[in-house]
């Protein structure tokens, strides 16, 4: 990873506000992660892209921070602020999971997709781990998913070599009978877009979200995401949302579509192993 510019003189020039103690914590896809403490005495999580990061798309995040924090469901992190480098947001304290905890993010969840948006899609450039997401506007979600989210990573993947001519067919098969894969017909949900269990941070008796691709999608994304990499205690996830907001008849058939974009992504990043 790319050392780049001193962390704590980055954040300076962008906050405008001098720095107490700034240390890399980790990072990923060349952008180091930083816990640094503010001489007002804030404690922030920063997100800085080294030099060979490309665009790591903190614009992306940060208006879909803000944008899932409007609906004043599930809590997010606020953010303080971010250029084309940095992104600089509040540090949420962690804690280990609790039946409760999660109960209460099931409503919040609930909540957060009843709020809404305008369109499938989002005003902004979407951006998942690194890679341009299609935000483009739609009025219909089979369609828009398969033109926005499969199609475009099933090609990339292609591109890269991590599937075949033969596995790419298989997706447009999935492209071509979107309308009766879908399920019944819903108005665009304010999902996260992400929301696999490692981007729900548990701290004050609540689930966090953090690290969006936010956009205007499909209720279900978000809860299949959740159960493709487990999150803990997603039966009471999923029964408090329910008890919340019903979801459509044959929801749990329609799992493995909305887990088909996330696997492409990984296909992208990792290779065929998935």
């Amino acid at each position: 990873m790319t050392a780049g510019p001193d962390p704590g003189l980055r954040l300076e020039r962008l906050l405008g506000i001098q720095v107490r103690d700034c240390q890399v914590i980790g990072g990923q896809f060349g952008v180091r992660h930083c816990r640094a403490t503010l001489a007002d005495g804030r404690a922030v999580f920063a997100k800085i892209a080294g030099g060979r990061a490309g665009d790591p798309g903190f614009g992306a995040e940060a208006r879909g921070l803000r944008w899932l924090g409007a609906a004043e469901a599930a809590p997010v992190p606020g953010v303080i602020g971010w250029d084309e480098g940095t992104l600089v947001i509040s540090w949420v304290a962690t804690q280990a999971p609790e039946r409760q905890a999660a109960e209460r993010f099931g409503r919040d969840l609930a909540r957060l997709h009843a709020a809404g948006a305008q369109d499938f899609g989002a005003p902004w450039p979407g951006v998942i781990a690194g890679l341009p997401l299609g935000n483009e506007a739609g009025n219909s979600w089979p369609e828009w998913f398969a033109a926005e989210r499969l199609l475009p990573f099933a090609r990339r993947a292609c591109d890269a070599g991590s599937l075949t001519s033969a596995d790419v067919r298989v997706i447009e098969s999935v492209a071509d009978r979107i309308g009766e894969l879908a399920g019944p017909a819903e108005q665009p949900s304010r999902i996260h877009g992400d929301c696999w269990s490692g981007n729900v941070l548990w701290s004050g008796g609540r689930g966090w979200l953090i690290d969006p691709a936010a956009h205007g999608g499909h209720r279900e994304t978000d809860l299949a995401m959740l159960a493709l990499f487990g999150a803990p205690f997603l039966d009471r996830i999923i029964a408090c949302y329910q008890e919340a907001t019903p979801l459509a008849e044959g929801w749990r058939e329609r799992v493995p579509l909305h887990q088909l974009h996330p696997l492409l992504v990984h296909v992208c990043l990792f290779g065929a192993g998935y």
